[in-house]
C-alpha cells in the first residue's frame, strides 16, 4: 500500500491552520466540544496532539501501520480510547474524532491537486485507507478497553458477592448468594482460603442458603471448597440445605459423606462454638 506522495503532504503541512480550524467546527457540529464527558479545551490539546503526530508519520507506507514509524500515533488512539471508555462514549462516537478529519483533507485535496483528477483521486483514495486504518485500530483499541472494564468489574462484583465474614474467634462464614461457576468457585476458594490463614480460623461454614438450586456442578464445586479448606488444616460446615436442596441431592445421588451439613446457619454457628468449647446460653 503506498505512501501519500510529497505534493499531497506538502499541501497538507501547508494548510495546517486550515484543517484544524475546519476539523474542530465539525466535532462542534457534532456535539463534541459540547459534551460535558470532556472539556472543549481537552478535544482541542488532543486534536493538536494527534495532528502533530499524524502529520510526522503520514510520509510512512501506511500498509505499515503496526510498524516503529506509526507507534506513537498508535499509542495516542489506545490512551485516547482508554479515556473514552471511562468517561462513558459509546466505540463510534470514539472513531467519530478520527473519521471527522476526512472532510477538511479531501476539501483541501480538491482545492489543492484541482489541477490533476487522477492525482487527486489516487491520494484521496490513499488518504481515506489510512485514516479507516488509524479508525479501525481506535475502534480495536476501545473494545480491548471496554472487555477489560467489564472483566474487572465482574470480578469485583463476585468478590462483593462472596464476603467472608468472621461469626466468632476462629470461625469464619462465607454466605454463597446465586449460581455457582467454576469462575466464581475459584474466587471463592481464593478468598476463604486466604481468610483462614490470616485469621488462623479452624472452622468454616459455607452457607448455602442462596443458592437457588443444587446440581452435580454445584455439588462438584462445593466439594473443591470442602477439600480445600481441610487441605489447610481447618474444618467445613455446609448450612442452608432446605429440604428441596436435600431432595436433589439424594435424587442425583451425590456423595456427601464425611461432610456435615445444617439446615440454617445458625445451627451451624452453635455446631462450630460447640467444637470450639464454646457455647450459647440464654441470660437470666
Amino acid at each position: 500500500m503506498a505512501a501519500l506522495q510529497q505534493r499531497t503532504t506538502d499541501l497538507i503541512r501547508a494548510h495546517e491552520q486550515q484543517v484544524l480550524a475546519t476539523w474542530l467546527e465539525g466535532l462542534s457540529q457534532l456535539g463534541l466540544l459540547q459534551d460535558n464527558r470532556v472539556s472543549r479545551r481537552e478535544v482541542e490539546t488532543q486534536v493538536q496532539e494527534f495532528w502533530r503526530l499524524f502529520v510526522a508519520a503520514m510520509g510512512n507506507d501506511i500498509g505499515n501501520l503496526q510498524g516503529a514509524a506509526w507507534r506513537d500515533i498508535r499509542h495516542f488512539l489506545e490512551d485516547l480510547s482508554r479515556d473514552r471508555v471511562l468517561r462513558g462514549f459509546t466505540s463510534a462516537e470514539t472513531a467519530t474524532f478520527i473519521f471527522s478529519l476526512k472532510r477538511p483533507l479531501f476539501e483541501l485535496l480538491q482545492q489543492g491537486l484541482a489541477d490533476s483528477p487522477r492525482e487527486l483521486s489516487e491520494q484521496t483514495w490513499t488518504l481515506s485507507e489510512l485514516l479507516d486504518l488509524l479508525g479501525l485500530h481506535t475502534v480495536t483499541a476501545f473494545q480491548k478497553t471496554r472487555e477489560d472494564v467489564i472483566q474487572r468489574q465482574q470480578e469485583e462484583m463476585l468478590e462483593l458477592s462472596t464476603p467472608v465474614v468472621k461469626l466468632w474467634e476462629g470461625v469464619l462464614a462465607l454466605p454463597m448468594i446465586g449460581t455457582l461457576d467454576s469462575q466464581r468457585t475459584q474466587v471463592v476458594m481464593e478468598s476463604l482460603l486466604q481468610r483462614i490463614v490470616d485469621t488462623g480460623s479452624e472452622i468454616a461454614i459455607i452457607d448455602i442458603t442462596g443458592v437457588p438450586t443444587v446440581d452435580t456442578l454445584v455439588a462438584q464445586h462445593l466439594l473443591k471448597t470442602v477439600t480445600a479448606i481441610r487441605l489447610m488444616g481447618a474444618d467445613a460446615i455446609i448450612s442452608g440445605v432446605r429440604p428441596q436442596i436435600a431432595q436433589t441431592i439424594v435424587h442425583l445421588g451425590l456423595d456427601l459423606q464425611g461432610i456435615v451439613t445444617k439446615a440454617n446457619l445458625a445451627d451451624a454457628l452453635a455446631l462450630a462454638l460447640k467444637r470450639t468449647g464454646l457455647s450459647v446460653v440464654k441470660a437470666n
